[in-house]
């Protein structure tokens, strides 16, 4: 038995200085977009005498983004938050994970959920540095407890995708209607 002799090549491609502080640059505006729109979801919440939010941290630590506690109506929402410029915005199953964990430590609250909070800003990337104008949207979205955990994205229109094996199947997840004034669209 003969084998057949593959080869192939592998090129390295050269980081140049400029390259790397354009990337810096780029996570940077992403972090803040994501900081902006968190900060925003909790002064929203603040603004309502029944509610208080709290930023819980960054991202290396195992929180949610924000918590919103109303204990007059005991209800407790555990909030993942999502901003961008793209079509799309993913959410990782660790994160939905992480949230879900938390409601389930605060059982005293007789309403617990989980918010997936999804907000497209009003440009929309089209190429590196390069925007077009479109409507802001903001969708707030219950995650369903008796949905597997997998990755998730969400799409301008609203609509909902699990990710599973590279494969994206929708899934009808509830609107939450919010307490407080939003830009936020009903995907229906």
């Amino acid at each position: 038995m003969r084998r057949k002799a593959v080869s192939f090549t592998i090129t390295r491609q050269k980081t140049t200085r400029e390259t790397a502080t354009k990337n810096q640059k780029a996570a940077r505006t992403r972090r803040q977009r994501g900081y902006q729109w968190e900060d925003t979801i909790v002064k929203r919440f603040n603004s309502i005498n029944e509610w208080k939010a709290f930023r819980l941290g960054s991202p290396s630590i195992a929180l949610p983004d924000v918590l919103a506690v109303n204990t007059d109506s005991s209800t407790i929402f555990t909030i993942e938050a999502k901003s961008g410029t793209s079509t799309s915005l993913p959410v990782p199953a660790d994160q939905i994970e992480r949230c879900l964990s938390w409601i389930k430590t605060f059982d005293i609250y007789k309403k617990r959920n989980v918010i997936l909070a999804f907000k497209f800003l009003s440009k929309k990337r089209i190429d590196i540095g390069k925007y077009e104008s479109r409507e802001l949207r903001e969708f707030f979205k219950i995650w369903d407890e008796s949905l597997e955990i997998t990755d998730c994205v969400c799409s301008y229109d609203g609509k909902f995708f699990a990710k599973i094996d590279g494969k994206r199947k929708e899934l009808f997840l509830k609107e939450c209607i919010m307490p407080f004034k939003t830009k936020q669209r009903t995907s229906a």
